[in-house]
């Protein structure tokens, strides 16, 4: 991609360092990254230490930033520094979920970006109640289509849908694991994220015979009580009668834990800070196990790749736990579907010609 006779040159603006803690946005901004390998981009990397492997290509801008979370002194320097390289560049690309500083910033934009056009992707909203008070950076562009209704009408105008990648290589799909069943959820100590609804759809399924180990594999978000909050959920699984329950905290090797477990179960009733698509749906979809998940609308996206349960309903989502794992030939049919679905909807290819596409239309 050449604009004019050099290479395009793009500011990946993210509320934190790309090379800091992992979230959906920095996910997507290293995919950005890592596949539009004829762009130059500018990024953000996290100073004076590294909690993940820096990327390889691209200009790296420094940040002060203890542990690479977007605090507000994070999005400070960002937005600062997102000011002085958008007059550089000929494309600011914004990888921001839309939180409770967004909508400041969005009526900033002028100031801050130079009137550089912007391509805006939003992973997720925070609440609905912050879109009442912000205005699109430029064209926006969501991860499903339902993101994608909700944000035209809260007047955004010009919003494309991009699904989010999965390196198809980097999951391969696994065959069925050997041994007594597991059972994953994966998610964070969120009120509404869908680890309590996991445990009562577990002890509905153990009710109706079924033998399995659950696994709550627990990210915590910043201030909060990992330890405090693992215990209560302990609690929680050990008052349904669940008889085998380990709860993890963060996991480094998801492809070892994939790898064990036979089914993903991910039934929350709000995905708050999350990708509308979240990541681990699909390494567990690619990786060829079956998901079940809450019947959130981004979700409808999976098709019937995946089964899906009413929001918050432990007893209808046991139910489906239950029949899953007493049916193999279903079993197997969903996980050839989910990476079936992964290849067609999901790939890297088709991630890069997307975006390539759109910034060569907003510079024509």
């Amino acid at each position: 991609m050449r604009h004019g006779e050099r290479r395009l040159r793009v500011l990946l603006l993210t509320s934190s360092p790309l090379d800091g803690s992992e979230g959906c946005d920095m996910r997507l901004a290293a995919d950005v990254l890592g596949t539009l390998s004829d762009v130059d981009f500018v990024w953000f990397s996290q100073w004076p230490k590294r909690r993940q492997a820096a990327p390889g290509r691209g200009r790296p801008v420094r940040i002060l930033s203890r542990d690479g979370v977007p605090h507000v002194p994070e999005r400070v320097q960002s937005a600062l520094a997102g000011s002085l390289f958008a007059r550089r560049v000929d494309l600011v690309h914004a990888i921001l979920t839309i939180g409770r500083t967004f909508p400041a910033f969005s009526w900033l934009r002028p100031l801050l970006l130079d009137g550089r056009p912007v391509v805006h992707t939003v992973p997720g909203v925070m609440d609905r109640r912050y879109l009442r008070h912000a205005r699109p950076l430029g064209t926006t562009v969501a991860l499903s289509e339902s993101m994608a209704r909700r944000l035209r009408a809260a007047d955004f105008g010009d919003v494309r849908v991009v699904p989010p990648m999965i390196g198809l290589d980097e999951w391969p799909y696994l065959p069925h694991p050997g041994g007594p069943p597991t059972v994953l959820f994966a998610g964070h100590h969120d009120p509404h994220g869908g680890a309590e609804t996991a445990i009562e759809a577990a002890a509905e399924a153990h009710r109706e015979g079924a033998r399995f180990r659950l696994v709550l594999a627990m990210r915590g978000r910043p201030g909060q009580d990992t330890e405090t909050l693992g215990r209560e959920l302990r609690e929680r699984a050990e008052a349904a009668g669940l008889p085998d329950v380990e709860v993890l905290g963060y996991v480094d090797d998801m492809h070892a834990l994939l790898a064990s477990v036979q089914v993903l179960l991910f039934p929350p009733t709000a995905l708050g800070g999350k990708a509308d698509i979240p990541l681990t749906v699909l390494q567990a979809l690619a990786s060829g196990r079956p998901s079940i998940l809450s019947d959130l609308p981004q979700f409808a996206d999976f098709g019937h790749a995946v089964l899906r349960a009413p929001a918050g309903d432990g007893r209808r989502t046991g139910q489906q736990l239950a029949w899953l794992l007493d049916q193999p030939r279903s079993w197997d049919m969903l996980a050839e579907r989910g990476r079936a679905l992964v290849e067609d909807r999901f790939g890297p290819e088709r991630f890069a010609a997307r975006y390539a596409a759109l910034y060569r239309e907003l510079l024509s």
